[in-house]
């Protein structure tokens, strides 16, 4: 799958060529995040870690098991009305051979938020029963949540509570201070800001990041998001890229045929007839984020062997 430098406009941290240079994306803010869920986590009985369901390993931020120590866990994965059901289905069993809860939800529909009590209750029991042999009848369950910024916290917990009580957005950041929540009569929720890691290396997890929203438009350039894109649903969802945008064989095309042909038939022209790459490309990544291109998962379990077996989350194979 070829695409770096094939636009001499383009560029990935001042480089082209096959290899990125390290971002260094961690805000203060972020520093300051997770400082606060560090203190927080010994207020809570569990953790609710949301990932999106189209790309689990690469939502999933690798310091989280080192802030959340050995707290009970319950891993959410959302916005699986917009991944690939089977793929979705791999990622739940894989979870679950490793001894993990998983629950994939949507929080649009509702479908799978009705569970997330029943499972807390059923991991609490044991907690619970502890409690009442020590002669404390409180039954109240305190959960945080977390997650990497635009992984769904807020509308999770929105449709927990039957109200509006955490703002929600498309951007990432909207969650900017932590906030007790009561959801029922038994449960607390700790909404928390996004936390993404210091850095990383390898472009392959910064392109799904950004390609799902998880990152600012202004860290990666769109057209180079956008010609990732493209070259992984040309090979993955060819079908879909066919419905969508009528091109023909697309399997045939590397990304920056596809680009060319999404910006010709969308009629992203400059003056001049040349392609606006950018409009293109933005045009691809919004029909991606709000499922107009059909059900697609970014990642699949078999992207992340050999790095999931020795437990190292940091980064995928090369």
């Amino acid at each position: 799958m070829l695409f770096f430098g094939q636009l001499n406009t383009l560029r990935f941290c001042g480089e082209k060529g096959d290899k990125m240079s390290t971002i260094q994306w961690f805000p203060g803010h972020m520093a300051k995040a997770r400082r606060e869920v560090e203190e927080k986590i010994k207020q809570v009985d569990l953790v609710f870690e949301l990932l999106d369901a189209r790309l689990p390993m690469a939502s999933r931020n690798p310091m989280i098991d080192e802030v959340l120590g050995e707290k009970l866990r319950v891993i959410i994965l959302t916005k699986s009305d917009l991944a690939d059901a089977e793929v979705t289905k791999e990622w739940s069993e894989h979870f679950r051979a490793s001894h993990i809860k998983v629950l994939p939800i949507d929080t649009l529909s509702g479908e799978g938020i009705k569970k997330i009590p029943l499972i807390s209750r059923e991991l609490m029991k044991e907690k619970l029963a502890n409690r009442e042999r020590k002669g404390i009848r409180s039954e109240r369950i305190r959960a945080m949540v977390v997650g990497v910024p635009n992984v769904g916290k807020s509308a999770l917990i929105n449709r927990l509570a039957g109200r509006s009580v955490a703002k929600t957005g498309d951007r990432p950041g909207i969650t900017r201070m932590q906030q007790w929540i009561k959801v029922g009569d038994g449960m607390e929720l700790l909404d928390t800001p996004g936390i993404l890691w210091p850095k990383f290396e390898d472009q392959i997890v910064g392109f799904r990041l950004a390609a799902s929203g998880a990152i600012r438009e202004d860290i990666l350039p769109i057209d180079e998001v956008g010609l990732y894109l493209l070259s992984y649903l040309g090979e993955w969802y060819p079908r879909l890229l066919s419905e969508r945008y009528k091109i023909e064989d697309p399997q045939s095309m590397e990304g920056l045929q596809l680009l060319e042909e999404v910006g010709r038939r969308r009629g992203c022209m400059r003056k001049g007839g040349e392609i606006d790459y950018d409009k293109a490309a933005d045009i691809v990544v919004k029909d991606l984020r709000s499922g107009r291109l059909g059900r697609i998962s970014l990642e699949r379990p078999s992207d992340w062997e050999g790095e999931m077996d020795e437990g190292d989350g940091d980064h995928p194979p090369d």
